[in-house]
């Protein structure tokens, strides 16, 4: 993975020194100027080096002399998707991001992933793992290996592959060896913080203790799910209806292999023949907004069900949305050899 600050030259920096850096980003070349406290000025592609050279200027002119000074940028913390989307429709494959400062602070590369989301991503991973013993005794469950990566890195990358940079991390049982496995998510081109539970919150009480998000969208997730899920479409969809949370929801379907009545005091009337119920149950992934987590008490065991009966009992907008792709919870041992197959066949 390579690093943003891999894109960046000093302004007043020569034409020379560009050229290298141009040729080690290979197809990637892109240069974004900046001055001492890494605010953007300008880019510069090997394009705008043949154009100087064609005027006149040589390997040892300066490239402010040549660079374009009005370079597209995203601005992070902003809601910018359809940016975004319009940028990767136009093929401006590489994008620095700026704070409000306009100091860069992340470059994203859509040949590496497919969004930027303006989401903080919240993992919890606290959990004991019962149901996985003896597996668990000496190893947390979000760091079991399926195939040749720990469950819960699945679940990050695939997070990260939306752009998504911002991410905490709840930890309790064995924590220091998730915390060591993760590290600060440097070598991913992301940031990660955690958060240590004293003592069990449930699924979404931890987050109650976080108060520098960066973004106004929060995303809480299990830490032992596998999915190919669409980051961006949850998210578009979120956006669409409005809702103040949205949950992930998984079809479940029920086949009664007998014809079911309709009755009112003792009347028949109406019945299907061998029906097909479909049910939705919590994947486990919610979107919220942030001012909504003011509903989550602190340092109180709380699920994030929760919070949804919490909000929809105060007249808020909670809304499914309902997932038919791969979604698996690895809570118990058939589950851990299903991934294990799974792994195999399914791209996350």
């Amino acid at each position: 993975m390579r690093i943003y600050k891999d894109h960046l030259i000093l302004s007043g920096s020569k034409v020379k020194e560009a050229l290298l850096l141009l040729n080690e980003l290979s197809q990637d070349a892109i240069l974004f100027v900046v001055d001492n406290e890494e605010r953007l000025i300008g880019a510069l592609t090997d394009g705008d080096v043949r154009r100087g050279l064609i005027k006149g200027f040589t390997i040892d002119s300066y490239i402010d002399e040549i660079i374009q000074d009005n370079p597209r940028f995203i601005t992070k913390g902003e809601n910018n998707l359809e940016k975004i989307i319009e940028y990767r429709e136009e093929d401006f494959r590489v994008v620095p991001i700026v704070d409000e400062n306009h100091k860069v602070v992340n470059v994203i590369n859509f040949r590496l992933i497919r969004s930027y989301l303006p989401i903080d991503a919240v993992i919890m991973a606290g959990g004991r793992g019962q149901r996985l013993q003896p597996l668990t005794d000496i190893t947390p469950k979000p760091l079991l290996k399926v195939g040749d990566k720990a469950i819960m890195e699945h679940n990050l990358d695939r997070l990260a592959l939306f752009g998504i940079d911002d991410f905490w991390i709840s930890v309790k049982y064995l924590g220091e060896q998730i915390e060591e496995y993760f590290g600060k998510g440097t070598e991913k081109n992301i940031k990660i913080e955690y958060v240590w539970e004293n003592t069990p919150l449930g699924t979404i009480g931890a987050v109650s203790q976080i108060k520098n998000f960066e973004h106004d969208y929060i995303l809480v997730t299990n830490s032992d799910l596998l999915t190919n899920i669409d980051y961006e479409q949850f998210f578009l969809e979120f956006i669409k209806q409005d809702a103040d949370l949205a949950v992930l929801t998984i079809p479940y379907q029920v086949n009664v292999p007998y014809a079911v009545l309709e009755t009112e005091n003792s009347n028949v009337k109406s019945f299907k023949e061998k029906p097909t119920y479909t049910y939705y149950s919590n994947g486990g992934i919610y979107l919220v907004k942030k001012k909504m987590l003011d509903y989550i008490p602190k340092d109180t065991f709380f699920n994030a069900t929760d919070l949804m009966e919490e909000l929809i009992r105060n007249g808020l907008k909670v809304v499914s949305f309902p997932f038919s792709g791969y979604w698996l919870d690895v809570g118990k041992h058939e589950d851990f050899q299903k991934a294990q197959i799974d792994i195999k066949n399914i791209k996350l």
